[in-house]
């Protein structure tokens, strides 16, 4: 399980920088007026908030998480600077080997 909890932090950080590129590249955009940063940050943050998500999955199975607690997990990727906090719930659940 720890080559699943160890894929699932590397991921959570990705996808949480990954998110603050995108919220940036969408101010840029609204507010500057400019939207080549967006067309390169939007797909390859889809692209890898989707390996999250599958990451996520794998681990949510071999830890034996809820389907709330899974749900919970995938949806931090979303929300800005969730996935930072998401990532250490994850990890000090997963060592005290407790399901989410």
């Amino acid at each position: 399980m720890s080559g699943a909890l160890g894929r699932f932090r590397f991921m959570a950080y990705v996808v949480g920088v990954g998110l603050l590129l995108l919220v940036t590249a969408m101010l840029v955009k609204y507010l500057g007026d400019y939207d080549g940063m967006m067309k390169v940050v939007g797909p390859v943050h889809g692209f890898l908030y989707a390996i999250y998500l599958v990451i996520t999955v794998d681990l949510a199975l071999k830890a034996r998480w809820s389907l709330k607690g899974t749900a919970l997990v995938l949806l931090a990727g979303t929300i800005p600077f969730v996935s930072f906090y998401a990532e250490r719930k994850v990890v000090e659940s997963v060592r005290l080997e407790r399901a989410l």
